[in-house]
This record gives structure tokens, C-alpha cells and sequence, in this order.
């Protein structure tokens, strides 16, 4: 196995996973302040419950890209 070949392809996963942890943060952060922002706005809770769906979907997706990150990193190093 090329072990440069290799490092090239985790030092590139291991860029695209920072950025996924990283996207998956923005997103649930707006999610939470969007929540709070609709409090109880009797309109909006078919919203706020979609947004309250798609918060915790990101958290679980978000916690197996950390996952996926400490293991390539854990490789580079």
C-alpha cells in the first residue's frame, strides 16, 4: 500500500469532516435560536416542531461525523 496515497486521502477526509462537524454546529445552532424565537406562537408550532425534529436528527448526525473526525485524526497523527 502507498502510505503517501494514503495520508493524502486522510489528510482530505479528514478537511471535508471538519467541515461537516462544523456545518452540522451552524445548523443546530440556528435551529435552537429559531425554536426560541418561535416560543409559543400557537401559528408556528407545526414549525417549531419540524425544526425540533431536524435539531435532533443534526445532534445524532453530527455525534457520528465526530465520531468519523476522531478516527481520521487519530490516523494522521
Amino acid at each position: 500500500m502507498n502510505l503517501d496515497y494514503k495520508r493524502e486521502i486522510l489528510i482530505a477526509a479528514l478537511d471535508a469532516r471538519i467541515k461537516e462537524v462544523t456545518e452540522y454546529q451552524v445548523n443546530i445552532d440556528n435551529f435552537r435560536l429559531a425554536i426560541a424565537k418561535i416560543g409559543n406562537d400557537d401559528e408556528l408550532q407545526p414549525f417549531k416542531q419540524h425544526l425540533q425534529s431536524l435539531l435532533t436528527s443534526s445532534i445524532l448526525e453530527q455525534r457520528k461525523a465526530q465520531i468519523m473526525l476522531d478516527v481520521i485524526r487519530s490516523q494522521v497523527e
